[in-house]
Order: structure tokens, then sequence, then C-alpha cells
């Protein structure tokens, strides 16, 4: 997907919505558990009772590798059942991969040619040759941390270096030289928000996911009053606060509404 195919979805469905398809076993509906693959059969009922209202979905790995054999075999289903049922969506790999360049390469042919994915999280801290392979396939994202939710994030990325600039700046100032805003995006925790308006002074064109927004805390309002840009440039993420709005038979029902509210507050700021 495209720079432009993206914004495209974002003005036609005023929503710069990801929903984060965290799925733990444990938190499904208990009526699911019966199906012959609980995880996709709960995906597949998410995925169409929000899809009108998100541009994105991002499954992470760690729920389904999990599980092993089983588990993968759950996440490539549902990809493909996204790309099949609605190609419009990116699907972004929430892998937090990184590895020196041809395991990289290798990476990058599983998620975007075996699963198929659009976008793949990385870490950058390996230096170039651990990001390059995944900027080498037109329409496919590299998406880069920069600065996390979590609260040790300031363990390594809020460090000050001699230059007076802090670790995530100098990620961002040294990777956005790699590739360009039509093939790379960044990780911005909604939780720190306000440091957004510095972000933007370094990649002012580029994609931010943002995770953090709804069950972690981060403001909406703040995401988009300080990161958004002139072709909007933010994916914000939630994911408890809509696929567990509800662990009951109603539970898709329940995820279609949380995921409205965030689509007319999106609407609103756009």
């Amino acid at each position: 997907m495209t720079y432009q195919e993206l914004y495209k979805q974002i003005i036609a469905k005023q929503s710069y919505l990801c929903v984060g398809l965290d799925t733990d076993i444990r938190k499904i509906p208990a009526h699911l558990l019966d199906s012959e693959d609980p995880i996709f059969e709960f995906n597949k009922q998410i995925i169409d009772a929000t899809q009108q209202f998100c541009v994105s979905y991002k499954p992470n790995l760690a729920f389904y590798e999990q599980h092993g054999e089983k588990g993968l075999a759950s996440f490539v289903k549902t990809v493909k059942y996204i790309k099949a049922k609605y190609p419009e969506q990116l699907i972004i790999a929430d892998a937090k991969r990184g590895d020196i360049g041809n395991t990289s390469a290798m990476y990058r042919d599983a998620f975007f040619q075996t699963m198929p994915t659009d976008a793949v999280t990385l870490a950058p801290y390996m230096g170039r040759d651990s990001i390059e392979p995944f900027l080498q396939i037109e329409g496919k994202w590299a998406v880069i941390l920069a600065l996390t939710s979590n609260p040790s994030a300031e363990d390594f990325e809020l460090q000050e270096l001699k230059s007076g600039e802090r670790l995530f700046e100098k990620v961002l100032k040294t990777t956005k030289e790699w590739g360009s805003h039509e093939n790379t995006m960044y990780v911005v925790g909604a939780t720190k928000a306000k440091w957004l308006e510095d972000i933007r002074k370094i990649v002012p064109e580029h994609f931010l996911l943002v995770p953090g927004v709804g069950a972690q805390g981060g403001s909406l309002e703040e995401v988009a009053k300080y990161g958004m840009n002139s072709h909007c440039g933010l994916l914000v993420n939630s994911s408890r606060g809509i696929i567990y709005a509800s662990n009951g038979v109603d539970f898709a029902e329940k995820a279609h509404d949380e995921a409205r509210k965030l689509q007319l507050q999106m609407a609103a700021t756009l």
C-alpha cells in the first residue's frame, strides 16, 4: 500500500484508527473456545465488526507465537482473511524484529511474501543493515521503534547523548535517511504525546504509528494536536479498549461500538 493509498482511505473513512489484534486466548469469550480455531474466529468477528471504522489492523505476533505452530496458523489465516475480504486495510505485523542483514532479509520475505503483511515493526539498534531489506519492496513499510509508550523507555530512548540530542532523536535523524516517508513509519507512544511536537520537526511527512490510546491512558486529542500533519500522518492504535469491550456473546457488537466512538472523535480532528 502506498502513502497516497493510505491517505485516501483515511479521508474516505474519516478515520486513522488501527485496531490491534492482541488476541489472548484467556480473554476471548468462552463460547468461542469450542471453535476449531478460537483465535481466528475471534479475530474474524472483530474484523467484520470494525473494518468500516478503521484503516489498519495490527496483530501482535507474541499472542500467536506463544501457541507455536497452531498460533502461527491463526495469524496467517487472519492476515489472509483481511487481504481477501478487506484489501484496503493496511496490515502491520507487530513483530519488533531487528537483526543482521541476511537474517533481516529472511524476516522480510516471511512477512512480505509468505504471510503476507504490508508492514513490520522493527528495532533499529543493530543499524542500517537490519532495516534496509524491508525498504526494498515497493508498497511495503518499515515501522521503526522511536519513542515507545512503556515506562522503561527512558532506560535508553530518552537518554541524552554527548551531542545534546536524545537517543530517539538520533534514531529518527539517522533512519530517515535510509528510506523515505513513502516506506518508513515510526512508533511513538500516545503516552508521550507532547514529544510529538519535537518529533515532527525531524520527520514532518512520515506516518507515525501511535499505540497507547485507550487502555494505556493516551489522549487522542493530544496526539492529533501535536502529531497530525497535512496528510494526517497518524495511525492511532487501540487494542484492548476495542477487542475486549465485552467478553460475552455481544463482544463483536461492543467492539463495533467502541471503534465507532473512536472514529467519530477522529473525524472531528480531521
